[in-house]
């Protein structure tokens, strides 16, 4: 898999992106069929909460043009040092040349400089797996099909439980 088919630039969020990403997630996830419309509150409520863990934005010359988002989870066998991925997000006019690929990669690389021990994250077991990540039956997540709930293991073993989000990913109702 190449990098994006034009020049971007992967940065931390800083102050003031944080109206561009919500605006980015909510378009990109319009029209997807799985999504519940609710991705964009997600990461506000993780970014209000201080679970936020991990924000990359990747920027064309002009703007914003994508976004990732890393959270801590919980696993219920005690495993420390574990992240949600998710959700990330490209302009719809900018699907499909990259961009998210390489804010998938270049988490990664951060998440396992700074000592992270493994990723979950529940996607598309067609396009997830080309980074890593596979099903693998020692983690598990309640509701959607299991081999969509996948993760990576970065450092150690591992661990065996069933993974919880941070509060963020659940609607206070």
């Amino acid at each position: 898999m190449n990098g994006p088919e034009f020049a971007i630039t992967i940065r931390p969020e800083a102050a003031g992106d944080e109206d561009t990403i919500f605006a980015l997630t909510e378009a990109a996830f319009a029209d997807m069929p799985f999504s519940d419309a609710d991705e964009q509150h997600v990461i506000t409520r993780l970014r209000d909460d201080g679970d936020l863990t991990l924000s990359l934005v990747a920027e064309d010359a002009e703007r914003i043009v994508g976004h990732i988002a890393f959270s801590p989870v919980t696993i219920t066998g005690g495993a420390k040092g574990w992240f949600g991925l998710g959700p990330v997000s490209v302009w719809p006019e900018f699907h499909h040349r990259g961009i998210g690929g390489a804010l998938i990669k270049r988490g990664i690389a951060d998440l396992r400089a700074a000592g992270a021990k493994g990723i979950v994250l529940l996607g598309s077991n067609v396009y997830y797996p080309r980074f890593g990540f596979a099903h693998v039956p020692e983690l598990t997540y309640p509701g959607p099909p299991p081999e969509y709930f996948q993760a990576l293991l970065l450092d150690g073993e591992m661990p065996s439980g069933e993974v919880s989000y941070a509060p963020g990913f659940y609607p206070a109702v």
